[in-house]
């Protein structure tokens, strides 16, 4: 019997819906939840085993030995019955997982489903209101030291602000229709992180927090989204809300070591921390810098944008695989130490100077370009 079991749950496993683990997407899922009636991948069954056999009891398809009743459970209900249940009431602001996401992304949209049951049950949903408060553990602009601040996050104001002190003025305020926020674990160094980027006069500011509760931060990151998607229903009225959805916040294209080298032959080469966040290339000289050296804006390719590739060596050791990025101003010559890495970035500046060019970017594109022209008047002025 245990062998004909085996031969069923193979069956199932190959129906549409089953054939991909029904929380983060993975092909093949060679696990199960069996009181759930879900096929999921490893990542995600070691996370259904910390929620408890009380809420989900998990069994491997081929190693483990199954019930009659146990694979009866599995006929009856499959990914996509689950997903029309669980899934029911997501709201469109909330960001669902793949399987390259961060842990507590995955983590957290599986608890939120099962645990707690909250697209099953909307007023469980606590980050829709576009308000939140609460305590933030943030690096200090000039050092490493992370201390506590209080948050608040205030849709009516457009603002996300944090204090210093609960009852003095905001130390910081964010406006919160220009923030990017991204999950950033192996960055900070801690699983339940954030990057906030925002604009600061005339710059990309970044600002860096955690909380040692991974279910806060998630919330923090889910209301943000809510909050910007209000704000954007308001602005394009007309819009259809599966466009609007596309504008909020994005994880940074790409980030990595490259080095950097000016104009000039003459010029030494420079390591730095580059971040590509949608069409601005920032680099720093550590990657959890609060404000990056330089920015530079990569436009579409109509208007002169395109990247060259050299396979000879530039005279540096560890800049083994040079390439330029040529803009209408100037051209940039980076490197990086490897051939995959240098592959990983072309590909995404390829698809961002073939991809349309929108409003927003032009809006950042004239942000940038007043900021150098501020600054080459200063270099004039004082003979630097």
């Amino acid at each position: 019997m245990v062998d004909n079991n085996e031969k069923i749950l193979e069956e199932l496993q190959k129906k549409s819906g089953n054939n991909v683990c029904a929380d983060c997407g993975s092909e093949d899922p060679d696990w199960a939840s069996y009181n759930l009636g879900i096929f999921i991948c490893m990542r995600c069954a070691s996370i259904h085993r910390g929620m408890g056999a009380h809420i989900s009891k998990v069994k491997h398809l081929n190693l483990d030995r199954w019930e009659d009743s146990q694979v009866q459970r599995m006929k009856e209900v499959g990914n996509i019955v689950a997903k029309n249940k669980y899934e029911e009431r997501v709201p469109p602001c909330y960001r669902k997982p793949n399987k390259y996401d961060p842990q507590v992304l995955i983590e957290q949209w599986i608890r939120a489903k099962y645990e707690r049951e909250e697209f099953c049950h909307p007023e469980r949903q606590s980050y829709l209101s576009g308000s939140m408060e609460g305590f933030l553990m943030k690096r200090g602009k000039e050092d490493s030291r992370y201390q506590l601040r209080k948050f608040v996050l205030n849709e009516n104001e457009d603002s996300l602000k944090y204090h210093v002190r609960e009852n003095r003025e905001p130390k910081g305020v964010l406006k919160l229709s220009e923030l990017n926020v991204c999950f950033a674990p192996a960055k900070i160094g801690h699983m339940n992180s954030m990057q906030l980027t925002f604009m600061k006069d005339g710059s990309t500011r970044h600002i860096y927090v955690y909380h040692e509760e991974p279910e806060v931060i998630n919330n923090w990151y889910t209301a943000i989204r809510c909050a910007q998607l209000h704000l954007l229903q308001v602005a394009f009225p007309s819009m259809p809300q599966s466009e609007l959805v596309l504008r909020l916040p994005k994880d940074f294209a790409r980030e990595g070591w490259l080095w950097k080298t000016g104009p000039r032959p003459s010029d030494a080469h420079r390591r730095r921390w580059f971040t590509l966040d949608n069409r601005k290339l920032m680099y720093h000289d550590e990657p959890l810098d609060a404000y990056p050296k330089g920015e530079i804006f990569v436009g579409h390719e109509s208007n002169g944008y395109h990247i060259r590739v050299s396979n000879t060596g530039n005279g540096c050791k560890e800049a083994r695989f040079p390439f330029q990025l040529v803009t209408p101003d100037r051209i940039f010559c980076l490197a990086a130490t490897t051939h995959d890495d240098r592959s990983g970035w072309l590909a995404v500046l390829q698809q961002t100077i073939k991809r349309p060019l929108t409003p927003q970017d032009s809006t950042i594109e004239a942000t940038l370009v007043r900021k150098r022209t501020t600054s080459n008047s200063i270099n004039i002025f004082s003979g630097r």
